[in-house]
């Protein structure tokens, strides 16, 4: 586990009780002095209260701060602080019973309604699970700014997290690859378990990996600890890595790493207008995103042509821009020589049947992504250009989420990509529309349309 901070220079390990930690700060943040004030005669630093104590306790939800207050409730009922200082302590707030201004509290998304808040100190656990869609990032964001705005008065913020997963584009991501880490600007204090995926079934690693990642944490079972590495099989490898030995990890049904992915980037040479490219649609109406991309044909370089997603907050009646996706793919005809197109047709088959009339039905196709046999070989195909280095995108961030948000799922035929759960809001519809665009390079490429020419028109 580890932590994430802003003028907080606290080290943590596995097994050290992050939630007692944070109680402890939010009450010592709330009540005791913890600002500087002075230097004394002796050249020590002094400490003084903070004038207007806003303790915030932040989550992607409200019962995911409960630990955290419940945790100072314990510590302050009963106990002498309780009268010193004259608490109200209630079952989500603690606060003054003099009504002087000052609160533990708890803080969750809840939209715009928490921009222009003050807080002196904010936590925010469990930043790993602080992801796209649960509005995660956007929450981080405004917490941050405003602590910020009060920082000189030295406002300011901790986070705790377990190893995250990297293609989830977590908080707690975010923070850790950010260059006010890298610059030394915000803390970042971890302890890792040194061990190789590929050494998980050696035991003498293993425990030395796990006496290292917890430290001095000696309540930690090691021995069964290594037993259950060792002879559990019903966990993943990659859930061992990030919350036993606190190793970042991705899931081990994740179709594509962040790392396979980056690899393929290419920003040497840039699709330009004019150039021979083929064409993959997956749409949709309301529920999933609807996406358009490009390949082109001479190097297999995927670019996103248009993506429409479902905005956060959307009204329930909210349904894809199908004028603007008529007029995408009208540009990109326009601006590319299109040798070949396909298309999912469920929703839209009669906007593809159109498009095949005035694109030429030799150039437009429908491709049904439900077909297990079909869509398997042509993931398998993708994925193994990805990995050869067969395949080059150009850093488009909508469609690195996507590819990254798509997990796998076994069926006969072979491998499928899917979203993580039905109700996902993490959507792959522009990772679809790449597969496809490439088997529509490769049909494209088979017909003999690579070496199609440009067409000019000359005048006399």
């Amino acid at each position: 586990m580890g932590l994430l901070s802003r003028n907080a220079p606290t080290s943590e390990r596995l097994g050290l009780s992050k939630t007692p930690l944070l109680a402890a700060l939010a009450i010592v943040e709330f009540l005791g002095p913890c600002r500087f004030s002075h230097f004394d005669a002796y050249g020590l630093p002094v400490g003084k209260p903070v004038p207007l104590p806003v303790v915030q306790v932040g989550a992607t939800a409200l019962d995911q701060t409960e630990q955290t207050i419940d945790m100072c409730r314990a510590m302050l009922s009963e106990s002498p602080a309780e009268s010193a200082y004259g608490l109200d302590i209630g079952k989500t707030v603690v606060q003054f019973k003099s009504g002087k201004p000052g609160s533990i509290k708890p803080k969750a998304t809840a939209g715009r309604t928490n921009e222009g808040n003050r807080p002196s100190f904010c936590l925010m656990d469990e930043c790993h699970h602080w992801v796209g869609s649960t509005g995660g990032p956007e929450f981080f964001q405004t917490l941050k700014r405003n602590i910020e705005k009060t920082a000189k008065a030295g406002s300011r913020w901790v986070s705790t997290t377990n190893a995250y997963n990297p293609n989830e584009d977590s908080v707690a991501q975010i923070i850790h690859e950010s260059e006010m880490v890298a610059q030394g600007h915000w803390l970042y204090d971890c302890l890792e378990g040194s061990i190789a995926l590929d050494d998980l079934r050696d035991e003498a690693k293993v425990r030395a990996a796990l006496i290292e990642a917890y430290g001095d944490a000696s309540w930690a079972d090691i021995d069964g600890l290594t037993r259950t590495i060792l002879y559990d099989r019903t966990t993943p490898d990659s859930t061992y890595l990030r919350f036993y030995f606190n190793a970042i990890a991705e899931s081990s049904d994740g179709w594509m790493s962040k790392t396979e992915w980056d690899a393929c980037l290419d920003e040497d040479d840039p699709i330009l207008p004019g150039d021979l490219i083929a064409v993959g649609f997956d749409g949709s109406i309301r529920g999933d995103s609807t996406a358009l991309c490009g390949v082109r044909l001479r190097d297999a370089k995927v670019f996103i042509l248009g993506l429409w997603e479902r905005p956060e907050k959307a009204p329930d009646d909210w349904e894809v821009d199908v004028l603007a996706v008529e007029a995408a793919v009208a540009q990109a005809f326009k601006a590319y020589r299109v040798a070949w197109m396909y298309a999912d047709p469920p929703y839209w088959q009669e906007n593809i049947g159109r498009w095949a009339l005035e694109h030429g039905e030799d150039t437009v196709y429908e491709f049904w992504t439900n077909k297990p046999t079909r869509m398997a070989a042509a993931t398998e195909r993708f994925r193994t250009a990805a990995m050869v280095g067969d395949l080059k995108h150009d850093g488009d961030y909508r469609l690195t989420r996507h590819v990254l948000n798509a997990v796998t799922r076994e069926v006969p035929q072979g491998i499928l990509i899917t979203k993580d759960s039905p109700r996902s809001k993490r959507k792959i519809d522009a990772a679809v529309a790449a597969i496809i665009g490439m088997e529509a390079r490769a049909d494209a490429i088979a017909d003999g349309r690579l070496n199609q020419r440009r067409s000019r028109v000359v005048g006399f």
